[in-house]
Formats: C-alpha cells, sequence, structure tokens
C-alpha cells in the first residue's frame, strides 16, 4: 500500500473554461474561446489536439459521442459518431478460441485476438465526421482554423516525458508486431526515455501532419470521399485492414435534440444510443427510488445505495445490450468539457477504445486506427453480435446536468468499463450530498461495472468499506494511482448564468489533466 494524495485545486474564472486530460489540449481550446470561437469550435480545436498530443488516447482513426448544451434555445443536442463493422467483415474470419478476449470486454476469445490487435480488429472511424457535423450544426469557425492548431503540434511533436513513456511502455510489446507503430513509438527498439538531467525526447508521428494539412485544406468529406480517402484506403489496404470504399462513403454520423431525465431536482443530458447513456439513467433512477434522506451523507448506507442502483443497471445492459461480465482492462479514452462566455457548454468522449487501439499505425498518412471490432460479441445470436456494416456497443457517456441552482454541468470520463459508475456517483455527489465540484473530484468513488465485483477506492472511511464489504461478497479495495486508473478519469465544467462565471476541474491524479481558462485572471478556488 502506498501512502500519499494528492489534491488539484478547482479553477474559476470569468467567461468560458476548456478541462482535458492533456494541458496542450485544453490551452489549445482555451485560445478558441479567446479569439472570439465558441464552445463547439473550442471542442472541435482541442480534440484535434489530444489526437496529437495524447496519440495513444484518439485521433481521427477513432470515434466518439458529443453533448451539447446552446444557451441560446436552452436546448440538449447529441452528435453520435461511433465506429461501423465494415461491409467486408466476415464473421468467419473470427474463428473462437479457448479463453476470453485480452482486452475491455470478456467476450469468448479469438484467434489471435484479431478482434483486439491488429489489421482484423479495425472498424471504420467516424471521428472526422463527426467533428465536422457538429461545426456545421452549431460551431461558428472555419473548419482549416480548427485543425491548424493539431497541424502545428504534429509538425514539431510531443514531448516524451515520464507519463506519455509510461503509457508507450505500457503496449510495447504489442506496439513492436507493426513495423509502422515501431518506428514512431519505439525508435531504435526501446521506450523513449530521457536521459537523467535533460530533456525529454521529441516524437513526431510521420505522415499525420502531412494527412492533417490535406484534411484542412480540403474539408472534412476528402476524408470520406475525396483524395484523402484514396490515400486512407491505400494505406489500410498496404497492411491488411478491410474497408471498403463504399464504407466510407456511407458513413453518417448523427445528431439529435436530447429531451433529458430527471434526477432529484435536476436535469441530466446524455446520449441515447449504443453508450453508456441508457444505463447512466437506470442507474440513476434506481437510485431516486432510495428516500433524499438515505443519501444525506456519504456514509455506508449511501454507498451500498450507489453500488446496489449500479449492479442493477449493469444487469440489465448485460441482459439486454451485451453480455460482458468483465471490465478490468484499461481503456483508450480521453474526455474533455468546454464552457463558453455566452453560456454554451460541450461535453465530449473520444477513443480508439484500447491504448493505442489496434497498435497499427498506417504507414503513410501516420493514422492509428482504432480497434472497434473488439466491441462486438465474437458469439453468433447475441445482442451485440458481430455482423457487417453494424454500430457495437460501447461505454461512452458524455453529460451535461441542468442543476437545481440554474448551473449548467459538463462531465464525463474515460476509463472502459468503469464510466458510467464515475459518472453517475459526480452526478450523486453534486445533486445529493450538494458537493462542490472540486469536492467531488476529491471525493473516493467505488466502481461497479458488470463483472460482479465492488471495488472501493482504500481512501474511503473504514466505517464505509465494512458496510460495502457485508453487502456485496465479491468485496475489494484499491489505491486510485496514476495509472492504471481503476475508478475512471473524470473531469467536470460548469457555467453559472447568473454570475456568467466557469468552474473547470481535471482528472485529479494525472500529471497532465488540467482546466485552462479563456482569461489570464482565473482564480484558484
Amino acid at each position: 500500500m502506498e501512502h500519499w494524495s494528492i489534491r488539484k485545486p478547482a479553477i474559476e474564472t470569468a467567461g468560458g473554461i476548456v478541462v482535458s486530460q492533456h494541458a496542450i489540449a485544453a490551452q489549445t481550446g482555451a485560445r478558441v474561446l479567446e479569439e472570439g470561437g465558441n464552445a463547439i469550435d473550442a471542442a472541435i480545436a482541442a480534440g484535434f489536439a489530444l489526437g496529437v498530443v495524447e496519440p495513444w488516447m484518439s485521433g481521427i482513426g477513432g470515434c466518439g459521442f458529443m453533448t451539447v448544451f446552446l444557451a441560446e434555445t436552452q436546448q440538449c443536442h447529441a452528435v453520435e459518431f461511433g465506429v461501423r463493422s465494415s461491409a467486408a467483415v466476415a464473421v468467419e474470419d473470427y474463428p473462437l478460441a479457448r479463453g476470453f478476449d485480452s482486452d475491455l470486454f470478456a467476450w469468448p476469445g479469438v484467434l489471435d485476438h484479431r478482434n483486439v490487435l491488429g489489421p482484423y480488429s479495425v472498424a471504420v472511424p467516424g471521428y472526422v465526421a463527426g467533428v465536422a457535423l457538429a461545426l456545421e450544426k452549431f460551431g461558428t469557425w472555419d473548419w482549416h482554423a480548427l485543425v491548424k492548431p493539431a497541424i502545428d503540434l504534429a509538425e514539431s511533436g510531443f514531448s516524451a516525458d515520464w507519463y506519455s513513456s509510461l503509457k508507450i511502455a505500457s503496449s510495447a510489446g504489442d506496439l513492436k508486431r507493426f513495423e509502422s507503430s515501431a518506428s514512431v513509438y519505439l525508435p531504435n527498439g526501446d521506450v523513449p526515455m530521457g536521459q537523467w538531467a535533460s530533456a525529454p525526447p521529441t516524437v513526431r508521428i510521420r505522415g499525420l501532419a502531412k494527412t492533417l494539412r490535406k484534411l484542412a485544406s480540403e474539408g472534412p468529406d476528402a476524408f470520406y470521399r475525396g483524395t484523402l480517402a484514396k490515400d486512407f484506403l491505400s494505406d489500410c489496404a498496404a497492411v491488411g485492414i478491410k474497408i471498403l470504399p463504399e464504407d466510407l462513403k456511407t458513413y453518417r454520423a448523427r445528431d439529435y435534440q436530447i429531451r433529458g431525465f430527471s434526477y432529484r431536482d435536476a436535469v441530466v443530458f446524455t446520449p441515447a444510443g449504443l453508450c453508456g447513456g441508457p444505463t447512466l439513467e437506470r442507474a440513476l433512477s434506481s437510485l431516486a427510488s432510495y428516500p433524499r434522506e438515505a443519501c444525506s451523507g456519504p456514509d455506508g448506507a449511501y454507498y451500498c445505495a450507489l453500488g446496489a442502483s449500479l449492479d442493477h443497471a449493469y444487469a440489465h445492459r448485460l441482459r439486454h445490450l451485451g453480455h460482458s461480465p468483465d471490465g478490468s482492462a484499461s481503456a483508450s479514452t480521453t474526455h474533455l468539457n468546454v464552457t463558453d462566455r455566452h453560456g454554451n457548454v460541450v461535453s465530449l468522449t473520444q477513443t480508439l477504445l484500447s491504448i493505442f487501439g489496434s497498435k497499427l499505425m498506417l504507414p503513410d498518412t501516420g493514422i492509428l486506427m482504432n480497434n472497434g471490432m473488439m466491441w462486438f460479441d465474437p458469439e453468433p445470436g447475441k445482442p451485440n453480435s458481430l455482423l457487417p456494416g453494424k454500430e457495437p456497443l460501447s461505454n461512452m457517456c458524455p453529460v451535461i446536468v441542468r442543476m437545481p441552482s440554474g448551473e449548467i454541468c459538463a462531465l464525463g470520463a474515460s476509463g472502459g468499463r468503469r464510466i458510467v459508475s464515475s459518472v453517475m456517483q459526480l452526478i450523486s455527489f453534486l445533486v445529493d450530498q450538494g458537493m462542490s465540484i472540486e469536492a467531488a473530484m476529491h471525493q473516493p468513488r467505488i466502481d461497479v461495472s458488470g463483472s460482479g465485483q465492488l471495488l472501493a477506492d482504500s481512501a474511503l472511511d473504514s466505517s464505509v468499506k465494512e458496510e460495502l464489504q457485508k453487502r456485496f461478497s465479491d468485496f475489494s479495495t484499491a489505491q486510485h494511482g496514476v495509472f492504471p486508473s481503476l475508478f475512471s478519469c473524470p473531469s467536470i465544467a460548469s457555467f453559472d448564468p447568473h454570475s456568467r462565471r466557469s468552474i473547470g476541474s481535471a482528472f485529479v491524479t494525472s500529471p497532465l489533466a488540467a482546466a485552462v481558462p479563456e482569461q489570464p485572471h482565473a482564480v484558484v478556488r
């Protein structure tokens, strides 16, 4: 057991704020706000930047979900841009093997883990289509201007500090299998690491800057139907990825208005598609059945109610939406929240699925590809079984909450199967416990995500852990560390329409996550 604790203060500012798992991406979004862009513009610019400075988590080879609150109409909208299986997918290419797969889900094992690793694991990416649709519907800036910061970052490369080196090292064994990936992330066969008392080395992703320049100049449609699509398809074919021109031409992101649902005196808005949103609604609905008095303080009874509500929600999820009993592995997902001075608010989750996705980077375009086929159950006849041209179930859960006070909160998390547990508890901390954003982010959490196990943060009071152990037969504790993150990696941003001020709080134990205001006179709360 380690004996340490980390505090990360929330940031309050007049106007807007960007909260991201990487400070450079947050700074990119904040500059867009300062130059007159709205929250949607800033989120898109920050998202593209994340794909460069945190490439193992997301990028244009991935997908995402976005929730948008518009101040002018006081309405919420969802933008869905998940992955799709190619029309070329053949179920017989994924023969079942002994055991279970090696990543986020405990589906039956597949030969050579080909649904998790390498060319057979890749699905049609939706990221470019999704952010382009969000810009068209809700943004104000030019497409080129929002991609340009990512181009500059790609040309200069990212710094392989100790945290980045740790991320690369965690996947080095798989990255070595693919020459294009190893040449970038494992130069000379080794994890890039700085020498004692020297600056960390710089990692440049070959081809990515060129790809982003073409994407910026030719527009998002070029990725699916233009010259960039030809480059992409040629690159895919060179490494054995079966994506067809028709897969790109027919891909469409979706947007729709969200009605939201009530939780106590708050209103919660989350996408309703194949994501974590329906499970979150079921978990909060179950928790709402407990009288408010039962949730009056963060004691053992309260945490038992949280655990029981999450267990109920995941039992339904696994029966009707999928059949995955295990959520123990880490994921490659990132989340950001944005508010602007007008009161627009964005919650955006984007992902490659596993860390480094398929582990396969396209050799010419420099695009690191997702492993979206992992989200399908390879066993036929199940609610989420693998089929051609199909969208799989995901765990992403970007949320916006209208608080009883009128504040608009954006929150979400990365962390695979642990996302819903984390987001549900944060909402309850804010609504039921009346915690400040900073206090909610530091409050210890539990995880119940369909494995049959309740995992509790060892920082919880001993009386709480004793109550949980009595209530749940499969109970264990763990310390919430920097890596891996056993209780997900959440963040929150909130806008107060009365004071016109924003508050942001980033994932506490990450050395890179930060809340960055659009103006320099922010104050620490």
